[in-house]
This record gives structure tokens, sequence and C-alpha cells, in this order.
């Protein structure tokens, strides 16, 4: 069974790092920005990986930019309609590639985020499946670019989401390694227990980590765990046991990790009384 390991999220921020690593985790991510993809930036981000390794954590994962301006990453953006956007993904990526190889850590790439603007980009191609198939093309480039350095998180958007057994079909069919985002699931199928539980289990062998997040299952909420409506025992054994994991918590205050130590004493004794019974 699924161990629950410390994993926390940061920036590339020092005044964040240090909150994190004087607990000691097990996994940090660096929640990057379109600031760190600059000349002093992108030598910011470097220092920051190693500072964090030096600490003795070697499991990192770079989660790509959220933003560029006043968009998501979205991969399914059309160039055509997008070249800013569309270079932006493909320059950070390849940037992000460069430094999984170069110091031994992990990419984390978004198959898509949610909102009016992926369903407007989405209605730019002649079907949802197109648009869906638009964005494996990217994904299949970027694994073959990535290797084992690369995984990919699952949406809230109709392009790449888990929680629906043929898409998941589809996904597997392409031999990513995953990221599971268990909110994301959660709230794409309208906070349905039993069907996160079923995507849990059919994709848990392609998942190389996860992201604990709990969710009321309506909106993209990122509550601490305990605080939403996900039904966290039968979760647990379910997970990938050789995976890795951050708790992915909408914090109070950015340079105090309080609500994602708190999950992970929450899952922790779940864990206890799992192993109990």
């Amino acid at each position: 069974m699924f161990k629950p390991i410390l994993g926390l999220k940061g920036s590339s921020d020092r005044v964040q790092i240090d909150d994190r690593i004087q607990y000691h985790p097990t996994v940090y991510e660096f929640f990057t920005a379109a600031s760190d993809f600059t000349t002093d930036g992108y030598q910011r981000l470097y220092d920051a990986i190693q500072y964090v390794q030096s600490k003795g954590i070697h499991q990192i994962v770079l989660h790509h930019p959220m933003k560029f301006g006043n968009h998501h990453s979205e991969v399914v953006a059309p160039e055509k309609y997008y070249p800013d956007l569309y270079r932006f993904i493909e320059t950070t990526t390849a940037q992000l590639i460069q430094l999984g190889h170069d110091l031994n850590v992990q990419v984390l790439i978004h198959g898509g985020y949610s909102g009016p603007e992926v369903e407007h980009m989405v209605d730019l191609y002649p079907s949802i499946e197109d648009a869906r198939q638009a964005v494996y093309h990217r994904l299949d480039r970027f694994a073959d670019e990535g290797g084992n350095q690369i995984m990919f998180e699952n949406s809230i958007a109709p392009v790449f989401a888990y929680g629906h057994p043929d898409q998941e079909d589809e996904i597997l069919d392409h031999h990513y390694r995953l990221a599971f985002d268990t909110s994301h699931c959660f709230i794409e199928l309208h906070g349905d227990n039993p069907g996160l539980q079923r995507s849990l289990r059919h994709l848990a062998p392609a998942v190389v980590h996860y992201h604990l997040v709990d969710s009321m299952g309506m909106t993209h909420d990122s509550l601490q765990l305990g605080k939403g409506k996900i039904d966290w025992a039968p979760v647990l054994p379910l997970l990938n046991p050789t995976a890795t994991s951050i708790y992915e918590i909408n914090l109070h205050n950015q340079n105090d990790c309080q609500e994602q130590l708190a999950s992970h004493q929450y899952l922790l004794e779940i864990y206890r009384q799992l192993k109990e019974n």
C-alpha cells in the first residue's frame, strides 16, 4: 500500500524553499513562473534546484509555468492563433527538459487547464476529438524529448482529463508517464468518489507522481486534505506505491506551508488506521 511521504511545493524563492526544507520533505516541487525563464531567472532556478539537492532532497519536480501573460499555458492552443503562447510553451518545455537531463530532476507538463479560454481554443478545431489529437501529438513530441524526465498532468478540460474510461484508454495507449491530480479528476466527475476511485485504479500503473489535493468537486478550490469531499480511506490503497507525491494545497501565506503539513498528518492518520484494520 502507498505510504504517505512528505512532498511540498513552493517557488524558486529562497524564503519559500527554506520554509519547506526545514521539515525535511522527501519531494520538493518547484512551481515555476514565466519569470524563471529569463536569462537571470533561469540561472536562479538552476541554482535553487542545486540548493535543494544540497540539502539532501533528490526527488525534485519542475512544474511548467501555469501562465504566460493573460493566458494559461494550454498545449491545445493552435500556433496559428496563439503564436506567442505556442512558442513560450515550446521554449520553456525545452528548457525544463534540459534541466531535467542536466540535474536529474523531473518535469511536469499540464495536458490542459480549464475555463472559458480553453473552451474557446477547442472550438477552433473541427471537433473536440481533433483538439484532443492535437494535444496528444504535441505531448508525444515532448515525451520523446523528455524520456524518463517528463510527465503529464490531467486537467479539467475535455482535451486531457481523467475520469472517463475511453479517454483514459486513449491516454494509456500513448504510454505517457502520468501525473494524477486527485482534485482535477474529482471536479471533472462532479464530486463522484466511486468514479475517482475507478480512475485511480485504472491509471495507477502509469502514474509516477500524485498531486494530493481535496476539493468540494465543483470548482478548482485546492483544499487541504479533510476539508473537501474526497473520501481518502478508499483512495490510499489505490495509489501506485512507487510514485512520488506532493500536497498541492492553497496556502494562506505562500511563505508558510502549514496547510500542506496538516494534509500530510491527515493522510498519515488514515494510513495508520488502514494498517491497523
